[in-house]
């Protein structure tokens, strides 16, 4: 039986904790719709209440995404030595830590509104069935952009109290960038993936998985530079955007040999787009005095 000390790292190792990188490349967008809702920053409230559910609802996901891969991650190179493959956690307590970390969300998302909800039912709809997807179809990387860009229309939804259309060029500017950065992920285990019949869009692709990777990225900047006329937005976005473009460049660079150490540089890297566009965001809004 394990000691409380390791047994307590087996689950930090579970959710992720110490690889956090899902976590903000899920907050980032959530963070651009919440500023982009208010007009500047959102309710100290609703800013913590998304942060933190970001991070449990990422948790979770993990768990749901071990558990329906446990019987391949022992074939993949990067994954061989997650809890649920060693022994160290059993899919019992992995089941009851997912459902403790949703609890703690759902409770969270009690303090907004009824609108925001019932999105999130949505959302976990979303974030279940990701995992699966990878076994019968190329495409689960737009499941998970979906997934991924939900904390779009909810933080909307909690600022705002509805849904404008505008909201869906954020979010369809997010979801082109998920499936970018997911296929540099993808590219990462494509050999094992092969091997074993997991499918996605890095196999999809295939020779031409760089092209389309640029391609993605050319949409995401384009989405995001129409997101910046529609709201209005000033030189600081532009600038913000400017550098998360040079930052896709950046990533082809490291993706041109295919070699997966490389793939998974430029897949990290994304943390610094997503963090470009909010200090975009943010200091156009600053610079206006909204506050």
């Amino acid at each position: 039986m394990l000691a409380p000390v390791s047994k307590f790292k087996a689950y930090l190792q579970l959710i992720r904790f110490d690889r956090p990188i899902g976590t903000l490349l899920l907050l980032w967008p959530t963070l651009w719709a919440l500023w982009l809702a208010a007009g500047g920053v959102p309710p100290l409230h609703l800013l913590l209440i998304f942060t933190l559910g970001t991070f449990l609802m990422r948790s979770a996901g993990c768990i749901i995404n071990d558990l329906a891969d446990r019987k391949f991650d022992g074939a993949v190179q990067r994954t061989r030595e997650r809890p649920l493959v060693t022994g160290l956690v059993g899919p019992g307590e992995a089941l009851a830590l997912c459902a403790v970390l949703g609890l703690i969300a759902f409770v969270l998302v009690l303090f907004t509104n009824t609108l925001t909800i019932l999105l999130s039912f949505a959302g976990v709809a979303l974030a279940a069935c990701y995992p699966f997807m990878k076994r019968h179809t190329h495409l689960p990387q737009l499941v998970l952009g979906a997934a991924f860009s939900w904390g779009i229309p909810m933080a909307f939804a909690a600022v705002r109290g509805e849904l404008p259309a505008i909201l869906w060029l954020v979010f369809v500017a997010n979801l082109l960038w998920t499936v970018a950065y997911d296929t540099e992920y993808a590219m990462v285990d494509r050999e094992d993936d092969i091997k074993i019949g997991i499918k996605s869009t890095a196999i999809l692709f295939g020779d031409m998985d760089r092209s389309m990777v640029g391609v993605l990225q050319l949409l995401t900047a384009m989405s995001l530079f129409l997101v910046g006329l529609r709201f209005e937005l000033g030189l600081w976005y532009y600038l913000g955007l400017l550098l998360a473009c040079g930052l896709f460049f950046y990533q082809q660079k490291l993706i041109r040999e295919r070699q997966p150490e490389g793939c998974f540089k430029a897949f990290l890297n994304n943390n610094w787009v997503g963090a470009a566009i909010f200090a975009g965001l943010f200091l156009d809004f600053w610079g206006r005095g909204v506050n």
